[in-house]
Protein backbone atom coordinates (compact mmCIF):
# COMPACT_ATOMS: atom_id res chain seq x y z
CA UNK A 1 0.00 0.00 0.00
CA UNK A 2 2.90 2.54 0.83
CA UNK A 3 4.74 1.73 -2.71
CA UNK A 4 1.52 2.39 -4.43
CA UNK A 5 0.69 5.24 -2.96
CA UNK A 6 4.08 6.43 -3.35
CA UNK A 7 3.79 6.13 -7.20
CA UNK A 8 0.57 7.81 -7.03
CA UNK A 9 1.94 11.10 -5.50
CA UNK A 10 5.03 10.93 -7.69
CA UNK A 11 2.87 10.74 -10.30
CA UNK A 12 0.38 13.37 -9.54
CA UNK A 13 0.50 16.39 -11.98
CA UNK A 14 2.02 19.62 -9.83
CA UNK A 15 -0.78 21.08 -8.46
CA UNK A 16 -2.77 17.83 -6.88
CA UNK A 17 1.10 17.50 -5.20
CA UNK A 18 0.19 20.95 -3.96
CA UNK A 19 -2.85 20.25 -2.79
CA UNK A 20 -2.60 17.18 -0.93
CA UNK A 21 1.06 18.82 0.74
CA UNK A 22 -0.74 22.41 1.64
CA UNK A 23 -4.43 21.15 2.21
CA UNK A 24 -3.61 20.23 6.00
CA UNK A 25 -2.42 23.81 6.17
CA UNK A 26 -5.35 25.95 6.13
CA UNK A 27 -4.57 29.94 6.00
CA UNK A 28 -6.05 31.57 9.46
CA UNK A 29 -7.93 34.53 7.26
CA UNK A 30 -10.11 36.35 10.10
CA UNK A 31 -7.44 37.01 12.55
CA UNK A 32 -4.60 38.23 10.10
CA UNK A 33 -5.93 39.83 7.62
CA UNK A 34 -6.65 43.11 9.32
CA UNK A 35 -4.12 45.53 9.01
CA UNK A 36 -2.04 47.15 11.81
CA UNK A 37 -0.08 50.27 12.38
CA UNK A 38 3.65 49.79 11.03
CA UNK A 39 5.83 49.66 13.95
CA UNK A 40 8.64 52.45 13.85
CA UNK A 41 11.80 50.68 12.70
CA UNK A 42 15.90 52.01 14.07
CA UNK A 43 18.10 52.83 11.53
CA UNK A 44 20.10 49.82 10.25
CA UNK A 45 23.13 49.45 7.67
CA UNK A 46 22.29 51.55 4.25
CA UNK A 47 22.88 49.20 1.49
CA UNK A 48 25.34 51.56 -1.05
CA UNK A 49 28.22 49.77 -2.32
CA UNK A 50 31.41 51.25 -3.30
CA UNK A 51 32.46 52.44 -6.25
CA UNK A 52 28.46 52.25 -7.79
CA UNK A 53 26.23 55.12 -8.47
CA UNK A 54 23.60 55.79 -5.94
CA UNK A 55 19.97 55.93 -7.36
CA UNK A 56 17.65 57.44 -5.80
CA UNK A 57 13.61 58.49 -7.26
CA UNK A 58 13.18 61.63 -6.76
CA UNK A 59 9.48 61.26 -6.50
CA UNK A 60 6.61 59.60 -8.76
CA UNK A 61 3.06 60.38 -9.81
CA UNK A 62 0.08 58.50 -11.33
CA UNK A 63 -3.09 59.83 -12.77
CA UNK A 64 -5.72 58.06 -11.00
CA UNK A 65 -6.78 54.18 -11.75
CA UNK A 66 -10.05 53.98 -13.43
CA UNK A 67 -12.11 50.67 -14.16
CA UNK A 68 -11.92 50.59 -17.53
CA UNK A 69 -14.75 51.86 -19.91
CA UNK A 70 -15.60 55.26 -17.55
CA UNK A 71 -14.36 58.35 -18.10
CA UNK A 72 -10.82 57.46 -19.86
CA UNK A 73 -12.51 55.29 -22.44
CA UNK A 74 -12.42 58.30 -25.24
CA UNK A 75 -8.75 58.77 -25.13
CA UNK A 76 -5.66 57.16 -26.57
CA UNK A 77 -2.55 55.59 -24.04
CA UNK A 78 -0.52 58.41 -25.46
CA UNK A 79 -2.79 60.59 -23.59
CA UNK A 80 -2.53 58.83 -20.10
CA UNK A 81 0.85 58.62 -20.52
CA UNK A 82 1.29 62.22 -21.36
CA UNK A 83 -1.24 63.27 -18.27
CA UNK A 84 1.41 61.00 -16.01
CA UNK A 85 4.36 62.95 -17.70
CA UNK A 86 2.90 65.96 -17.45
CA UNK A 87 1.85 65.71 -13.76
CA UNK A 88 5.62 64.74 -13.18
CA UNK A 89 6.78 67.78 -14.53
CA UNK A 90 4.25 69.32 -12.18
CA UNK A 91 5.59 67.89 -9.31
CA UNK A 92 9.44 67.92 -9.40
CA UNK A 93 9.94 71.32 -11.55
CA UNK A 94 12.44 69.20 -12.92
CA UNK A 95 13.83 71.39 -16.18
CA UNK A 96 12.58 69.07 -19.55
CA UNK A 97 16.30 69.34 -20.85
CA UNK A 98 17.71 67.80 -18.10
CA UNK A 99 15.94 64.66 -18.92
CA UNK A 100 18.40 62.70 -21.19
CA UNK A 101 16.11 59.38 -21.87
CA UNK A 102 12.31 57.89 -21.12
CA UNK A 103 11.07 54.95 -20.93
CA UNK A 104 7.50 53.62 -20.55
CA UNK A 105 6.35 50.03 -19.92
CA UNK A 106 3.12 48.77 -21.43
CA UNK A 107 1.00 45.51 -22.37
CA UNK A 108 -1.36 45.89 -25.18
CA UNK A 109 -0.13 48.11 -27.58
CA UNK A 110 -2.26 50.74 -29.26
CA UNK A 111 -1.18 50.49 -33.28
CA UNK A 112 -0.72 53.87 -34.50
CA UNK A 113 1.53 54.55 -31.22
CA UNK A 114 3.65 51.61 -30.93
CA UNK A 115 6.35 53.92 -29.43
CA UNK A 116 3.98 55.44 -27.04
CA UNK A 117 7.03 56.61 -24.94
CA UNK A 118 8.05 58.88 -27.61
CA UNK A 119 4.86 59.94 -28.93
CA UNK A 120 3.46 60.87 -24.49
CA UNK A 121 6.92 62.76 -24.39
CA UNK A 122 6.93 64.81 -27.56
CA UNK A 123 2.79 65.44 -26.55
CA UNK A 124 4.32 66.67 -22.70
CA UNK A 125 6.47 69.02 -24.45
CA UNK A 126 10.07 67.25 -24.11
CA UNK A 127 12.43 67.92 -26.43
CA UNK A 128 12.57 66.42 -29.52
CA UNK A 129 16.10 65.59 -29.13
CA UNK A 130 14.91 63.03 -25.55
CA UNK A 131 14.93 59.63 -26.55
CA UNK A 132 12.45 57.55 -25.34
CA UNK A 133 11.66 53.79 -26.35
CA UNK A 134 8.95 51.71 -24.60
CA UNK A 135 8.99 48.42 -23.11
CA UNK A 136 6.75 45.35 -22.35
CA UNK A 137 7.41 42.33 -19.96
CA UNK A 138 3.30 41.95 -18.74
CA UNK A 139 2.33 42.96 -15.49
CA UNK A 140 6.01 43.97 -14.62
CA UNK A 141 6.61 46.39 -18.28
CA UNK A 142 6.77 49.13 -15.44
CA UNK A 143 9.81 47.03 -13.58
CA UNK A 144 11.47 47.00 -16.67
CA UNK A 145 11.45 50.25 -17.50
CA UNK A 146 12.56 51.31 -14.05
CA UNK A 147 15.38 48.75 -13.90
CA UNK A 148 16.42 49.87 -17.75
CA UNK A 149 16.82 53.60 -16.82
CA UNK A 150 18.56 52.45 -13.05
CA UNK A 151 20.95 50.42 -15.40
CA UNK A 152 21.60 53.39 -17.62
CA UNK A 153 22.09 55.64 -15.24
CA UNK A 154 24.38 53.14 -13.13
CA UNK A 155 26.32 52.80 -16.36
CA UNK A 156 27.40 56.29 -16.44
CA UNK A 157 25.46 56.64 -20.54
CA UNK A 158 22.64 58.87 -18.23
CA UNK A 159 21.64 61.06 -14.89
CA UNK A 160 18.32 61.68 -15.43
CA UNK A 161 15.90 58.50 -16.39
CA UNK A 162 12.16 59.36 -16.41
CA UNK A 163 10.75 56.09 -16.35
CA UNK A 164 6.50 54.87 -16.14
CA UNK A 165 4.21 52.47 -17.70
CA UNK A 166 0.65 53.32 -19.11
CA UNK A 167 -2.41 50.99 -19.87
CA UNK A 168 -5.96 51.82 -21.76
CA UNK A 169 -8.50 48.81 -21.57
CA UNK A 170 -11.10 50.92 -22.53
CA UNK A 171 -10.10 50.47 -26.37
CA UNK A 172 -7.99 47.58 -26.52
CA UNK A 173 -7.09 46.16 -30.86
CA UNK A 174 -9.65 43.95 -31.98
CA UNK A 175 -8.10 42.59 -35.70
CA UNK A 176 -9.58 40.93 -38.22
CA UNK A 177 -9.65 37.29 -38.73
CA UNK A 178 -6.85 36.41 -40.68
CA UNK A 179 -8.32 35.48 -43.75
CA UNK A 180 -9.80 38.83 -43.96
CA UNK A 181 -6.51 40.15 -43.02
CA UNK A 182 -5.17 38.35 -46.01
CA UNK A 183 -7.88 39.35 -48.57
CA UNK A 184 -7.50 42.88 -47.55
CA UNK A 185 -3.77 43.03 -47.65
CA UNK A 186 -3.76 41.41 -51.36
CA UNK A 187 -6.86 43.62 -52.80
CA UNK A 188 -4.68 46.43 -51.52
CA UNK A 189 -2.01 44.82 -54.44
CA UNK A 190 -4.85 44.11 -57.04
CA UNK A 191 -3.52 45.91 -60.23
CA UNK A 192 -7.04 45.64 -62.64
CA UNK A 193 -10.75 44.87 -61.63
CA UNK A 194 -10.41 41.06 -62.81
CA UNK A 195 -8.23 40.73 -59.87
CA UNK A 196 -10.38 42.38 -57.29
CA UNK A 197 -13.23 40.93 -58.48
CA UNK A 198 -11.44 37.46 -58.05
CA UNK A 199 -10.61 38.13 -54.81
CA UNK A 200 -14.32 39.53 -53.38
CA UNK A 201 -15.56 36.12 -54.84
CA UNK A 202 -13.23 34.05 -52.35
CA UNK A 203 -15.08 35.98 -49.40
CA UNK A 204 -17.15 34.44 -47.04
CA UNK A 205 -19.16 35.42 -44.43
CA UNK A 206 -17.00 33.73 -41.55
CA UNK A 207 -14.32 36.12 -42.54
CA UNK A 208 -15.84 38.89 -40.55
CA UNK A 209 -15.33 37.09 -37.09
CA UNK A 210 -13.30 39.45 -35.27
CA UNK A 211 -10.27 38.13 -33.44
CA UNK A 212 -11.05 39.32 -29.69
CA UNK A 213 -7.98 39.89 -27.53
CA UNK A 214 -7.58 37.73 -24.33
CA UNK A 215 -5.89 37.68 -21.09
CA UNK A 216 -4.32 34.34 -21.91
CA UNK A 217 -1.16 32.72 -22.11
CA UNK A 218 0.07 31.89 -25.83
CA UNK A 219 2.02 28.90 -24.74
CA UNK A 220 -0.66 27.33 -22.77
CA UNK A 221 -3.95 28.95 -24.08
CA UNK A 222 -5.36 29.34 -20.62
CA UNK A 223 -6.56 32.61 -18.81
CA UNK A 224 -4.92 33.86 -16.04
CA UNK A 225 -7.71 33.86 -14.15
CA UNK A 226 -8.16 29.90 -14.82
CA UNK A 227 -4.46 30.03 -13.49
CA UNK A 228 -5.55 31.72 -10.50
CA UNK A 229 -8.41 29.13 -10.11
CA UNK A 230 -5.92 26.33 -9.89
CA UNK A 231 -3.03 27.98 -7.94
CA UNK A 232 -5.81 28.77 -5.37
CA UNK A 233 -6.86 25.15 -5.18
CA UNK A 234 -3.50 23.52 -5.13
CA UNK A 235 -2.59 25.33 -2.44
CA UNK A 236 -5.98 24.90 -0.27
CA UNK A 237 -6.89 28.53 -0.47
CA UNK A 238 -10.41 28.52 0.14
CA UNK A 239 -13.33 31.22 -1.40
CA UNK A 240 -13.66 32.83 2.19
CA UNK A 241 -9.71 33.38 2.34
CA UNK A 242 -10.07 35.30 -1.11
CA UNK A 243 -12.67 37.58 -0.27
CA UNK A 244 -11.87 38.03 3.05
CA UNK A 245 -8.19 39.36 1.38
CA UNK A 246 -10.06 40.93 -1.14
CA UNK A 247 -12.27 42.79 1.71
CA UNK A 248 -9.10 43.83 3.34
CA UNK A 249 -7.30 45.50 0.29
CA UNK A 250 -10.48 47.53 -0.64
CA UNK A 251 -11.11 48.26 2.84
CA UNK A 252 -7.62 50.10 3.60
CA UNK A 253 -6.89 51.68 0.20
CA UNK A 254 -10.12 53.42 1.13
CA UNK A 255 -8.70 54.11 4.42
CA UNK A 256 -5.84 55.64 2.62
CA UNK A 257 -7.44 57.31 0.05
CA UNK A 258 -9.91 59.31 2.78
CA UNK A 259 -6.96 60.11 4.84
CA UNK A 260 -4.99 61.54 2.02
CA UNK A 261 -1.97 58.88 1.69
CA UNK A 262 -2.02 57.96 -1.96
CA UNK A 263 0.00 61.35 -2.38
CA UNK A 264 0.92 59.99 -5.78
CA UNK A 265 -1.90 60.79 -7.93
CA UNK A 266 -2.59 63.85 -9.46
CA UNK A 267 -5.85 65.34 -10.44
CA UNK A 268 -6.23 64.59 -14.80
CA UNK A 269 -8.29 67.33 -16.66
CA UNK A 270 -10.08 64.87 -19.42
CA UNK A 271 -10.95 66.54 -22.27
CA UNK A 272 -14.51 67.24 -22.68
CA UNK A 273 -15.26 65.84 -19.12
CA UNK A 274 -14.71 66.88 -15.68
CA UNK A 275 -11.30 66.55 -13.51
CA UNK A 276 -10.56 63.10 -12.18
CA UNK A 277 -8.76 62.94 -9.21
CA UNK A 278 -9.05 59.52 -7.23
CA UNK A 279 -9.10 56.12 -8.08
CA UNK A 280 -12.49 54.85 -8.94
CA UNK A 281 -12.18 50.95 -8.05
CA UNK A 282 -12.04 51.02 -4.74
CA UNK A 283 -15.48 49.85 -3.27
CA UNK A 284 -15.36 47.88 0.35
CA UNK A 285 -18.34 45.64 0.61
CA UNK A 286 -19.49 43.03 2.91
CA UNK A 287 -18.36 39.33 3.36
CA UNK A 288 -22.18 38.37 2.46
CA UNK A 289 -22.72 40.53 -0.68
CA UNK A 290 -19.14 38.51 -1.97
CA UNK A 291 -20.33 35.56 -1.13
CA UNK A 292 -23.32 36.09 -3.41
CA UNK A 293 -20.78 36.32 -6.94
CA UNK A 294 -20.56 33.80 -9.28
CA UNK A 295 -17.17 32.22 -10.36
CA UNK A 296 -16.14 34.29 -12.88
CA UNK A 297 -13.17 31.30 -14.76
CA UNK A 298 -14.03 27.63 -13.57
CA UNK A 299 -17.79 27.10 -13.44
CA UNK A 300 -19.60 26.20 -11.16
CA UNK A 301 -16.73 25.16 -8.53
CA UNK A 302 -14.10 27.64 -8.72
CA UNK A 303 -13.56 30.18 -6.01
CA UNK A 304 -11.84 33.09 -7.81
CA UNK A 305 -14.71 35.92 -8.79
CA UNK A 306 -15.02 39.49 -9.91
CA UNK A 307 -15.17 40.47 -6.39
CA UNK A 308 -11.49 39.00 -5.41
CA UNK A 309 -9.97 39.29 -8.60
CA UNK A 310 -8.13 42.68 -9.92
CA UNK A 311 -10.34 44.58 -12.47
CA UNK A 312 -9.47 46.05 -15.94
CA UNK A 313 -7.91 49.26 -15.72
CA UNK A 314 -6.68 52.44 -17.65
CA UNK A 315 -3.78 54.66 -16.11
CA UNK A 316 -0.87 55.66 -16.06
CA UNK A 317 2.30 56.58 -13.88
CA UNK A 318 5.84 58.21 -13.86
CA UNK A 319 8.65 58.55 -11.79
CA UNK A 320 12.10 60.60 -12.01
CA UNK A 321 14.94 58.76 -11.50
CA UNK A 322 18.81 60.48 -11.11
CA UNK A 323 21.48 59.33 -9.89
CA UNK A 324 22.50 60.82 -6.38
CA UNK A 325 24.81 63.11 -7.07
CA UNK A 326 22.81 65.02 -9.75
CA UNK A 327 19.98 65.21 -7.59
CA UNK A 328 21.60 66.74 -4.76
CA UNK A 329 23.14 69.29 -7.04
CA UNK A 330 19.73 70.00 -8.26
CA UNK A 331 18.26 70.83 -4.92
CA UNK A 332 16.31 67.75 -4.31
CA UNK A 333 15.55 65.79 -1.88
CA UNK A 334 15.18 62.34 -2.89
CA UNK A 335 12.28 59.87 -1.52
CA UNK A 336 14.21 56.77 -1.80
CA UNK A 337 17.13 54.70 -2.89
CA UNK A 338 16.51 52.14 -5.75
CA UNK A 339 19.12 48.95 -4.97
CA UNK A 340 19.09 45.41 -5.57
CA UNK A 341 16.36 44.07 -7.87
CA UNK A 342 15.96 40.57 -9.69
CA UNK A 343 13.86 38.95 -12.51
CA UNK A 344 13.29 35.36 -12.21
CA UNK A 345 11.09 33.06 -14.16
CA UNK A 346 9.18 29.20 -13.99
CA UNK A 347 6.57 27.52 -16.01
CA UNK A 348 3.93 29.11 -17.06
CA UNK A 349 1.75 26.23 -16.70
CA UNK A 350 1.77 26.01 -12.92
CA UNK A 351 3.87 28.51 -11.84
CA UNK A 352 2.24 31.37 -13.63
CA UNK A 353 1.29 33.36 -10.77
CA UNK A 354 4.11 32.44 -7.88
CA UNK A 355 7.12 35.26 -9.28
CA UNK A 356 7.57 36.85 -6.02
CA UNK A 357 7.88 33.55 -4.09
CA UNK A 358 11.00 32.63 -6.24
CA UNK A 359 12.24 36.30 -6.39
CA UNK A 360 11.60 37.60 -2.83
CA UNK A 361 14.33 35.19 -1.04
CA UNK A 362 16.80 36.23 -4.40
CA UNK A 363 16.59 39.64 -3.73
CA UNK A 364 16.91 39.67 -0.27
CA UNK A 365 20.23 37.12 -0.51
CA UNK A 366 21.25 39.99 -2.98
CA UNK A 367 21.22 42.81 -0.90
CA UNK A 368 22.48 40.67 2.25
CA UNK A 369 18.85 41.52 4.38
CA UNK A 370 16.49 39.04 5.74
CA UNK A 371 12.43 38.98 5.73
CA UNK A 372 12.63 40.78 9.00
CA UNK A 373 14.40 43.25 7.96
CA UNK A 374 11.97 44.52 5.42
CA UNK A 375 9.62 47.43 6.91
CA UNK A 376 7.02 47.27 4.22
CA UNK A 377 5.71 45.06 1.51
CA UNK A 378 4.15 46.04 -1.73
CA UNK A 379 3.01 43.32 -3.76
CA UNK A 380 1.59 43.15 -6.94
CA UNK A 381 -2.28 41.97 -6.03
CA UNK A 382 -3.36 39.91 -9.59
CA UNK A 383 -5.86 37.89 -7.72
CA UNK A 384 -6.91 37.32 -4.26
CA UNK A 385 -5.75 33.70 -4.53
CA UNK A 386 -2.82 34.51 -5.95
CA UNK A 387 -1.07 36.07 -2.80
CA UNK A 388 -2.61 33.89 -0.94
CA UNK A 389 -0.93 31.10 -2.88
CA UNK A 390 2.30 33.02 -2.56
CA UNK A 391 1.85 33.50 1.13
CA UNK A 392 1.41 29.55 1.57
CA UNK A 393 4.67 28.85 -1.06
CA UNK A 394 6.87 31.19 1.17
CA UNK A 395 6.18 29.76 4.14
CA UNK A 396 6.99 25.82 3.13
CA UNK A 397 10.31 24.59 3.62
CA UNK A 398 8.90 21.67 1.42
CA UNK A 399 8.16 23.96 -1.85
CA UNK A 400 11.13 25.67 -1.08
CA UNK A 401 13.51 22.34 -1.28
CA UNK A 402 11.18 20.66 -4.04
CA UNK A 403 10.60 23.21 -5.77
CA UNK A 404 13.05 25.91 -5.58
CA UNK A 405 16.21 24.17 -4.91
CA UNK A 406 16.51 25.70 -1.87
CA UNK A 407 17.16 24.03 2.07
CA UNK A 408 14.95 26.11 3.68
CA UNK A 409 11.70 28.44 3.35
CA UNK A 410 12.19 32.43 2.95
CA UNK A 411 8.76 33.04 5.27
CA UNK A 412 5.59 34.68 3.74
CA UNK A 413 5.47 38.91 4.94
CA UNK A 414 3.73 39.78 8.06
CA UNK A 415 0.13 41.14 6.90
CA UNK A 416 0.41 44.12 9.50
CA UNK A 417 3.58 45.15 7.08
CA UNK A 418 2.18 44.23 3.86
CA UNK A 419 0.23 46.55 1.35
CA UNK A 420 -1.07 48.53 3.93
CA UNK A 421 -2.87 51.16 1.58
CA UNK A 422 -4.16 48.58 -0.33
CA UNK A 423 -2.73 47.08 -3.75
CA UNK A 424 -4.18 46.08 -7.42
CA UNK A 425 -7.37 44.01 -6.07
CA UNK A 426 -8.30 47.81 -4.82
CA UNK A 427 -6.37 50.41 -6.24
CA UNK A 428 -6.27 49.02 -9.91
CA UNK A 429 -4.27 47.13 -12.13
CA UNK A 430 -3.31 48.93 -15.63
CA UNK A 431 -0.82 46.26 -16.92
CA UNK A 432 1.87 48.40 -18.21
CA UNK A 433 1.81 51.29 -15.60
CA UNK A 434 1.54 48.68 -11.71
CA UNK A 435 5.61 48.44 -11.50
CA UNK A 436 5.47 52.38 -10.81
CA UNK A 437 2.62 52.51 -8.54
CA UNK A 438 4.71 49.62 -6.39
CA UNK A 439 7.61 51.84 -6.01
CA UNK A 440 5.78 55.07 -4.56
CA UNK A 441 3.58 53.06 -2.24
CA UNK A 442 6.62 51.55 -0.60
CA UNK A 443 9.12 54.48 -0.39
CA UNK A 444 5.82 56.80 0.55
CA UNK A 445 5.17 54.54 3.38
CA UNK A 446 8.44 54.50 4.25
CA UNK A 447 8.67 58.07 4.82
CA UNK A 448 5.23 58.14 6.91
CA UNK A 449 5.91 54.60 8.95
CA UNK A 450 9.50 55.51 10.11
CA UNK A 451 10.97 52.44 8.44
CA UNK A 452 13.98 52.05 6.22
CA UNK A 453 13.49 49.01 3.62
CA UNK A 454 10.82 48.07 1.33
CA UNK A 455 10.39 45.21 -0.69
CA UNK A 456 8.50 45.09 -4.02
CA UNK A 457 7.36 42.37 -5.91
CA UNK A 458 4.96 41.22 -8.76
CA UNK A 459 4.26 38.32 -10.90
CA UNK A 460 3.88 38.39 -14.66
CA UNK A 461 2.16 36.87 -17.64
CA UNK A 462 4.64 33.99 -19.07
CA UNK A 463 5.46 32.76 -15.68
CA UNK A 464 7.92 36.03 -14.76
CA UNK A 465 8.61 38.23 -11.55
CA UNK A 466 10.33 40.63 -10.03
CA UNK A 467 11.33 42.05 -6.94
CA UNK A 468 12.86 45.21 -5.82
CA UNK A 469 14.40 46.34 -2.59
CA UNK A 470 14.06 50.27 -1.69
CA UNK A 471 15.48 52.02 0.90
CA UNK A 472 14.22 55.10 2.55
CA UNK A 473 16.26 58.47 2.07
CA UNK A 474 17.66 59.80 5.42
CA UNK A 475 14.98 62.46 6.29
Amino acid sequence: MTSILTYTFKNLPNTSKWALRFSVRPLSCSSQLRAAPAAQTKSKKTLAKPNIRNIVVVDGVRIPFLQSGTSYKDLMPHDLARAALSGLLHRTNVPKDVVDYIIFGTVIQEVKTSNVAREAALGAGFSDRTPAHTVTMACISANQAMTTGIGLIASGQCDVVVAGGVELMSDVPIRHSRKMRKMMLELNKAKTLGQRLSLISKFRLNFLSPELPAVAEFSTSETMGHSADRLAAAFAVSRLDQDEYALRSHSLAKKAQDEGLLSDVVPFKVPGKDTVTKDNGIRPSSLEQMAKLRPAFIKPYGTVTAANSSFLTDGASAMLIMAEEKALAMGYKPKAYLRDFVYVSQDPKDQLLLGPTYATPKVLEKAGLTMSDIDAFEFHEAFSGQILANFKAMDSDWFAQNYMGRKTKVGSPPLEKFNNWGGSLSLGHPFGATGCRLVMAAANRLRKEGGQYGLVAACAAGGQGHAMIVEAYPK
